[in-house]
């Protein structure tokens, strides 16, 4: 069926992917079946990394298809953000993925500024070459799983891609509004996952979902267990409480918060819980590989 023995679907990859629509599902499965699978799956080492959709209904099917793999990953967190690239370029994305994927992009950009500060804080010596635009070394266990490997020359890294230091930015990267990044961020960092379900699925919008979101968890759950009209009852609810005239809020300013909404701290926190997430998918990976 395909020229590689062995394909590995990578959940903590995968998720990256949003589940087509019915009519989507029915247009590529119609496809495929009257013309083939005509572009090949994209692979590093095993691990499937684009084209997850059709290698399902390949194989549900019996269709026969091409792989090939991408020899400029160099490193999973390369292969992270080339995903998530390739699904931001796509029409059938949605809104709210595009702006958790926008967000993701920014957070592993962050997190892989943050290695090389520290590497070069540990030698300052090599500050030249660690500060070049070119993607770094992989890191140990990181080395793409071909490495080693006879054949042609090694290809070029990606391009370093361009900082997300603003909201702007992610929202240009996104092909959102800033208000709209925003309210997908808060879904993202304060939404249960019912509610983040809900929103995906699109029975909850984003302006919705955002509201919801401040609510505390034990609400949330109970709403989004009462069914789709309880959690956009709720969301009018709490958009109507915040409507209140100035005159009857405190007198004092919000405290002022760096540009973006992010602190030291919360940056911080972000680059720990980035890098715990990537020792798990190396782990995995490295237990799927045998």
């Amino acid at each position: 069926m395909s020229d590689t023995p062995t394909i590995v679907i990578h959940e903590g990859l995968q998720a990256y992917i949003d589940p087509l629509r019915p009519e989507e599902e029915e247009a590529l499965e119609a496809s495929l079946l009257a013309e083939g699978c005509r572009e090949a799956l994209v692979l590093w080492g095993d691990v499937l990394v684009d084209g997850h959709n059709r290698h399902r209904l390949c194989t549900k099917h019996g269709i026969p298809f091409r792989t090939v793999q991408n020899p400029r990953l160099k490193t999973l967190e390369d292969v992270q953000l080339w995903m998530i690239d390739q699904q931001l370029g796509r029409r059938s994305v949605s809104n709210f993925q595009r702006g958790v994927l926008a967000l993701r992009k920014r957070e592993l950009l962050e997190a892989r500024r943050a290695a090389r500060m520290a590497a070069l804080a540990e030698a300052p010596s090599a500050a030249v070459d660690a500060a070049a635009p070119a993607a770094a070394e992989p890191a140990d266990g990181e080395a793409p799983p071909w490495a080693g490997e006879g054949g042609s020359a090694p290809a070029a890294p990606l391009p370093e891609p361009k900082p997300l230091d603003s909201r702007e930015a992610v929202a240009k990267a996104a092909r959102l509004s800033s208000a709209q990044v925003q309210m997908i961020e808060k879904i993202h960092q304060q939404a249960t996952p019912e509610v983040v379900a809900a929103v995906r699925a699109g029975t909850l919008s984003i302006n919705a979902a955002a509201a919801v979101a401040t609510l505390p968890a034990e609400e949330q759950a109970a709403a989004a267990q009462a069914g789709a009209d309880e959690l956009k009852q709720v969301a009018k609810r709490v958009r109507e409480a915040k409507r209140k005239p100035k005159a009857e809020e405190g007198s004092e300013a919000p405290e002022a918060q760096p540009a973006g909404g992010d602190t030291l701290e919360s940056l911080r926190q972000r680059v720990a819980a980035l890098e715990a997430e990537n020792a798990e998918l190396r782990r995995q990976l490295a237990a799927l590989g045998g």
